[in-house]
């Protein structure tokens, strides 16, 4: 273990005892976005292997603003990586003549100076808090909450128990089970070693975008993979396009959980708001035109068009992306269904 975040990890550790594991978690993924670009190297996002994927959530919040009267309304991405996604977005809705006001909520200087170059014009924002409140939002959160932190409660023979951030008897860091008081809807059945995964950071964050949707309208698209409930230890550390340890190199690696969206339709609903699916990736992206874009992109690239159909069936297929990742819809009161969901 070495570097200047391992050093304040255990300097932390010597001086106030173990970390909860949700707090080294943020700490851990604020480090590597802040120096590390993980994008095509450590990890490949949707925008990044084709730009269809955000030309087509561009389009579909274009219809959105075009259903609802083209009034004013922003665009807001959470966590916007590179910018890519958001550029696509705006190139296709232009076409249509949307040029909305864009928001990005983004903590990584080094990210935004990317997002500055694809997305000129943009606002940045450090939380959800400071976005517009006198207008209506389109949000489009892809791949932001896996990235979250999480707590991890274990269950050990005498009850449930905090996974914390200590040290072993060598001097490594490892996590350590604390007994404590769970928090409610953890199952008192369950067996010992039974792993839970919370994101209390990520359903604040839903509840508190929407909230505004509920009030002053708009909608909020989340992609991310995960399931419907709770499933377990999903924890990961990626690397090289590869999963490490997760204590092999601390800071070095993107520390990623999958996403419970039952946790996060609850969240909207208690707010106000109307939950659309989840629903698979690739069921979403298939009707969006995703396979019709890329279409004709291979048309008009001939020499891409083997990488251009590769990157759709990465996508939409079930084999792939496109059933371990899931997409819900968060609309305010009066907005209209969103194309590409069943009505609920």
């Amino acid at each position: 273990m070495s570097g200047s975040f391992a050093e304040a990890v255990r300097a932390h550790l010597l001086l106030h005892g173990p970390m909860p594991f949700a707090r080294y978690f943020e700490r851990a993924n604020a480090h590597y976005y802040a120096r590390t670009d993980p994008f095509g190297g450590d990890f490949a996002t949707s925008p990044e292997l084709s730009q269809a994927f955000g030309e087509c959530l561009g389009l579909w919040s274009c219809d959105l603003w075009d259903v609802c009267g083209r009034s004013e309304v922003a665009l807001v991405e959470l966590g916007p990586g590179r910018g890519v996604l958001m550029a696509d977005s705006l190139r296709a809705a232009a076409k249509i003549g949307w040029r909305p006001e864009v928001h990005l909520v983004e903590t990584s200087p080094r990210l935004r100076g990317e997002q500055a170059r694809r997305v000129p014009g943009a606002v940045w924002h450090d939380s959800v808090a400071t976005l517009p409140a006198d207008r209506p939002l389109i949000v489009l959160a892809n791949e932001f909450f896996d990235a979250l932190p999480i707590e991890r409660w274990v269950r050990t023979a005498t009850g449930w128990a905090e996974q914390h951030v200590g040290c072993d008897p060598d001097g490594a860091l490892a996590l350590i089970d604390l007994p404590a008081a769970p928090p409610p809807g953890l199952p008192d059945d369950a067996p010992p070693g039974a792993i839970v995964e919370l994101r209390p950071q990520a359903e604040r964050i839903v509840r508190e975008l929407a909230w505004r949707l509920a009030r002053r309208g708009g909608a909020m698209l989340v992609v991310d993979y995960g399931a419907e409930g709770a499933i377990g230890d999903t924890l990961q550390a990626m690397r090289g396009g590869e999963p490490v340890p997760v204590f092999a190199d601390p800071g070095e690696s993107d520390l990623t959980a999958h996403v419970d969206f039952a946790a996060l339709k609850q969240a909207a609903l208690d707010a106000g708001c109307a939950v659309h699916g989840p629903i698979p990736q690739g069921t979403l992206l298939a009707a969006v035109g995703l396979h019709e874009r890329t279409a004709a992109l291979a048309r008009a690239n001939p020499a891409h068009a083997a990488r251009l159909q590769a990157a759709a069936l990465r996508l939409t297929g079930a084999q792939h992306m496109g059933a371990l990742f899931k997409a819900v819809v968060m609309t305010g009161r009066g907005w209209p269904d969103p194309a590409g969901f069943p009505k609920p």
